[in-house]
């Protein structure tokens, strides 16, 4: 008997064959590199950098105060902000990771491993973006450090006599001693002393004398013909007698090279500072890529399930 309205199994094979139609935005010729998902996990990490650094700075200042024994000591500073800085590379990189292997094009007939390696690479590489794209920021902030330890370091030798600690301390030996120039009250005194003070001779032997302690800054003591020296000039400006003078100038010199040792201590003391800064710098940015990289592989399978 034979049922014509009944198919065939022919004909009804290849229509039970066709599989549910459903939407699929994967394509197998994909590129093994998703830009895209990685400007955006770069940009996802920067921002929020950014924003952790800026909450770290209002904290920092929060604690410190400008005032002996108040606020946190230097020591627990520096700390805290080594682990603030570590904590914002974790924070920041591993959001930037997740996202950059969360927003990949999902790769069809691609090897298990291939898809590990790929996806490591896009945290690495969402992480290598953000990283140069603070770079300048890192850089201004070392290069800010060393500046200030040499520029701590070279305050002192300024060839200008009327500006920094240098004028300062050749203007106070020209100070002149009230009760030696109460003393010098014969004509004769005073008329050499107005001879020796006019302004263009008080100019000249500010200047001469500051010469001479640059020259002899990098030595401990002044030697003896510029104590000599200075010293009768000193004598002829301010009225003391020639021994007072020499006793005025080598008790300056004294104060010039403690304050040359103050400053040295100061630059060696930024010196560390900037070389540990830029070691921790390079831990936290090394623990950065490896947290973006690993999460990029959690945020790549969470995509592909």
């Amino acid at each position: 008997m034979a049922f014509p309205n009944l198919a065939s199994a022919d004909q009804l094979g290849p229509a039970r064959a066709q599989p549910d139609v459903h939407l699929d935005n994967t394509r197998g010729d994909a590129s093994a590199v998703s830009w895209s998902a990685i400007v955006a996990g770069a940009a996802a990490a920067a921002a929020l950098s950014l924003i952790l650094l800026m909450l770290g700075i209002g904290l920092g200042l929060s604690s410190v105060s400008p005032w002996a024994q108040n606020g946190i000591g230097a020591a627990t500073f520096g700390v805290s902000t080594i682990l603030w800085v570590t904590l914002t590379q974790v924070l920041a990189s591993g959001m930037g990771g997740y996202l950059a292997g969360r927003l990949r094009t999902k790769w069809v007939a691609v090897h298990t491993d291939e898809v590990y390696f790929r996806d490591t690479a896009h945290g690495f590489l969402a992480w290598a973006v953000a990283s140069l794209a603070t770079a300048a920021l890192l850089t201004s902030v070392i290069g800010s450090i060393v500046n200030s330890g040499i520029q701590a370091g070279s305050e002192m030798v300024k060839s200008d006599s009327s500006n920094g600690p240098m004028g300062y301390f050749v203007d106070s030996l020209f100070r002149k001693d009230m009760n030696a120039a109460t003393a010098a009250s014969h004509p004769a005194a005073i008329g050499a002393m107005v001879g020796v003070a006019a302004e263009q001779a008080t100019a000249a032997s500010l200047s001469e004398v500051t010469r001479i302690f640059m020259i002899a800054t990098p030595m401990e003591t002044l030697p003896a013909e510029d104590v000599r020296y200075v010293g009768q000039v000193v004598a002829q400006r301010t009225g003391l007698t020639q021994q007072a003078a020499e006793k005025r100038v080598s008790d300056t010199y004294a104060r010039v090279q403690e304050k040359l040792r103050d400053a040295k201590a100061t630059a060696e003391k930024a010196r560390k500072a900037s070389a540990y800064a830029a070691l921790w710098l390079f831990i936290s940015l090394l623990i950065g890529a490896f947290v973006a990289s690993l999460a990029a592989t959690y945020g790549g399978r969470r995509r592909d399930i």
